[in-house]
């Protein structure tokens, strides 16, 4: 009876709610690697004046974006393997996207270079997105979901 107990604490919307934040962060580690590499089919959507502006960026601001980025990612399997370590990583994560925007729309030139509405509104969107994530896994390790 204590084993069933168990798997019924963990709801199911859990798994979903891990799944697609795996998937959504996947997306922005794929950004971060085809940007990082420079491919070139990746980056043609892009004019000269952005690629120089995202090739640009201060170690600091690349390793800012790294720890955003692959913090999502590892939130998100934290979420799936129930850990409560997944909201501080997923709020780790957060920051530094909080960072790296401030930096390139506040303190360069980046809305100038990128800041057209659709790219402003898909920035909100992120940014909205991974606090979330990182309130649900806050609100699942208070539950006691994530150990």
């Amino acid at each position: 009876m204590e084993n069933a107990t168990q798997t019924s604490g963990t709801p199911k919307h859990l798994w979903l709610v891990g799944i697609l934040a795996l998937l959504w962060n996947a997306m922005g580690a794929m950004d971060y690697v085809m940007t990082q590499t420079r491919n070139a089919d990746y980056m043609a959507a892009f004019t000269p004046e952005q690629l120089a502006f995202f090739y640009g960026f201060p170690a600091w601001v690349d390793a800012c974006w790294a720890i955003a980025v692959w913090g999502g990612v590892l939130g998100a399997v934290l979420l799936l393997l129930r850990r409560g370590l997944a909201a501080p990583v997923l709020l780790t994560s957060w920051v530094m996207m909080v960072l790296v925007t401030l930096r390139n729309y506040v303190f360069a030139n980046g809305l100038e270079v990128v800041g057209d509405p659709v790219s402003l509104l898909f920035t909100a969107v992120i940014f909205v997105i991974a606090f979330v994530l990182y309130g649900y896994a806050r609100w699942m390790r208070r539950r006691g979901v994530l150990q």
